[in-house]
């Protein structure tokens, strides 16, 4: 396949979760002939960081098959070391040419976060990790006048973003250029639907759904 742009990769992408929404998924490339083909080298067009919740299987949510999409999941999509470095493996040596941060509502990590916040109920082990690496996207949100639960998933995906921005020169570097995007899209459990919320990068003909009109 000869390399997509993001706006290409946004499409596929799209058009994927459309047909899942509507029931009319076709769920492509899982036969014997594409594993016996993938044996030869990956070339995904999507990078997938998402949620851990069991609900956002990402290749059924947005109808992709083997090889398809490069994905990464932590509980509440939170960025270690590791995440990152999965993450620039993708853009630098794959070159793929979209990164999609996906949350959801109902979101257990922002819910805990926000738990811990408000009733100082800090989890215990490294549940802890997760709610303080949550807990600047809520500080933030608040401090912009945000309220309710959703909002406050929504604006984490839209952080989580910056913050890849921010702590990747690899990927800013490509997203800089022209070559990579990121798109922050979270995910409706009941309908299916995945709403954008943000871009970084360049993405023609995205509309993005307001974080406090979601």
């Amino acid at each position: 396949m000869s390399q997509l742009t993001p706006t290409e990769a946004w499409k596929i992408l799209q058009e994927g979760n459309d047909r899942f929404v509507a029931g009319e998924s076709q769920h492509p490339k899982q036969g014997i002939e594409d594993r016996e083909r993938l044996t030869s080298g990956q070339h995904p067009h999507v990078v997938l960081f998402g949620c851990s919740d069991s609900r956002l299987s990402a290749e059924i949510i947005f109808d992709q098959g083997l090889g398809d999409m490069f994905v990464v999941r932590t509980a509440g999509q939170v960025l270690d070391s590791a995440v990152i470095g999965s993450l620039e493996f993708a853009a630098a040596v794959l070159d793929v040419p979209l990164i999609a941060v996906l949350g959801h509502d109902s979101c257990g990590a922002v819910k805990a976060t926000l738990n811990a916040l408000d009733n100082l109920e800090i989890p215990g082990g490294y549940i802890r990790d997760v709610v303080e690496k949550v807990s600047p996207s809520i500080l933030a949100g608040r401090s912009e006048g945000l309220t309710r639960v959703d909002e406050f998933e929504a604006r984490h995906v839209l952080e989580t973003g910056q913050q890849l921005m921010e702590r990747s020169r690899i990927i800013a570097d490509r997203v800089e250029d022209g070559r990579l995007a990121i798109i922050g899209l979270t995910y409706e459990l009941g309908e299916g639907r995945a709403q954008v919320r943000g871009v970084l990068g360049q993405l023609d003909g995205v509309e993005t759904v307001d974080v406090a009109h979601g």
